[in-house]
């Protein structure tokens, strides 16, 4: 499954990189649906893209993300983070909306991104809205458009400070959000890392590649802190033990290729760590009580 670029996304959609956007304190740009080539006809493919990209959704859409699907029926606002793999595909025939697309290094020093639950692992990426909180979202994307053409010397830090507005209202307005109370202890911290670590590890853009870390041990080292201490933080935080939590990313992973990727079973049991492709078939069919072929012809 291909990773797409900022580059391989502005020429899909406009040919080049728009020469009036500043790619030296990293990337960052924002738009309007129908402003985009053929925007309205061509599929979103299902890959992963190496850049953040908020979009606000209005119309009828059938969101994938990861192996999930979720039906936005009226309006939404879509977190995508790299690496998770995600495509919409239109139902109703009125749609329009905004994104804003960004890079890692474009808040270098000014906050961390992998903080907001919106852009974890675990975190909703997808907020349906009211008319009230997309009339506030619609305004905020409307001033991106207006500074960022044009002249104030600071418009980028304003940038961020409107992408920072509109990752803490969707996280006021998601359901049962408990952020505002709880505060990051050590096992939460490190679960953060361990959790950033595993989804690094599901990159893959070829058949040739596999997993590096694939056991606890693995990740323990790689964290420099020892197997028990890493145990005991996420069964804490996740109340699971460590290896399940892996065998669920791997799940999760092998069900993605199975469904969105044309490589064969023997190449996805390579590319996650299997030595054989009887031992990958026996653990697909353990978890989901049916092999991979009849979960990919499904």
């Amino acid at each position: 499954m291909e990773t797409e670029t900022i580059e391989s996304f502005y020429k899909k959609l406009f040919k080049e990189i728009p020469k009036n956007i500043n790619t030296d304190i990293g990337h960052f740009n924002v738009f309007k649906f129908e402003d985009l080539l053929g925007c309205s006809v061509m599929p979103i493919p299902y890959n992963r893209r190496e850049y953040y990209k908020i979009s606000l959704i209005k119309g009828e859409n059938k969101v994938h993300f990861s192996d999930k699907t979720k039906v936005i029926n009226k309006q939404a606002i879509l977190f995508a983070k790299p690496n998770i793999p995600y495509n919409w595909e239109q139902i109703g025939e009125k749609q329009s909306g905004y994104s804003c697309v960004f890079t890692s290094s474009f808040f270098h020093h000014f906050g961390n991104l992998k903080n907001y639950s919106v852009f974890q692992s675990e975190g909703l990426p997808i907020i349906e809205l009211t008319n009230s909180q997309l009339n506030t979202m619609e305004t905020i994307f409307e001033k991106m458009l207006v500074e960022l053409n044009g002249e104030y010397v600071h418009k980028y830090d304003l940038m961020r400070n409107l992408v920072f507005e509109i990752l803490h209202i969707s996280i006021k307005i998601m359901p049962d959000s408990k952020e505002n109370n709880n505060k990051i202890n050590a096992s939460q911290r490190i679960t953060l890392q361990f959790l950033e670590i595993l989804e690094q590890q599901f990159s893959q853009e070829n058949r040739n590649q596999h997993l590096g870390l694939q056991n606890p041990k693995d990740f323990a080292l790689e964290m420099f802190i020892t197997v028990n201490h890493l145990n005991k933080a996420l069964q804490e935080t996740l109340n699971k033990p460590t290896s399940k939590i892996i065998n669920e990313r791997i799940l999760l992973e092998a069900k993605i290729l199975l469904k969105h990727a044309d490589w064969s079973i023997s190449e996805i049991a390579f590319s996650l760590g299997f030595k054989e492709t009887t031992h990958f078939s026996n653990f697909f069919k353990k978890e989901m009580n049916i092999s991979p072929t009849q979960f990919r012809n499904n």
